[in-house]
């Protein structure tokens, strides 16, 4: 499932405009649950999270993708990007190329659509759009990590 992908980080070097600019605003206030990454910390080195996402989407990308950067720079989880889908306009799907093939094997009609993997690529859960009703990010995280044992 990653053969296409970049690691999140560089996926969001690489980004610019309205997308930066709110990327590095999420990066400088955001603060990740201290209690939720202690217990998120003793599944990190089993868990992969591949994210589809695309550049125009600043509501939720823009605002949730960063902060699997955080997750990856403070636990090591290795999360990687599908990057540069693009919608077509006539249709209301993917235009493929340039968006991966990917998106319509996996079943993504929203993003950012996240697949939290176990490191045998079994599947623990998703994230479409925004974390479920009342968590953040990371504790939808550890509810699926948690599965992995």
């Amino acid at each position: 499932m990653i053969g296409r992908t970049v690691s999140v980080k560089e996926y969001l070097s690489k980004s610019t405009g309205r997308f930066k600019e709110i990327q590095d605003g999420v990066l400088r206030s955001y603060e990740l649950k201290t209690e939720v990454v202690q217990e998120l910390s003793k599944y990190s080195d089993d868990l992969l999270i591949v994210i589809f996402s695309a550049e125009w989407c600043l509501k939720d990308c823009a605002t949730k993708v960063p902060i699997f950067l955080l997750l990856a720079e403070n636990l090591g989880i290795e999360v990687r990007v599908f990057g540069g889908l693009v919608r077509d306009a006539l249709k209301s799907d993917w235009r493929v190329p340039p968006t991966p093939p990917e998106v319509r094997e996996h079943g993504v009609k929203k993003v950012p659509h996240v697949f939290i993997l176990d490191k045998s690529g079994r599947q623990l859960g998703e994230i479409v759009e925004s974390p479920s009703p009342g968590n953040t990010v990371e504790e939808d995280v550890l509810q699926f990590a948690r599965k992995t044992g």
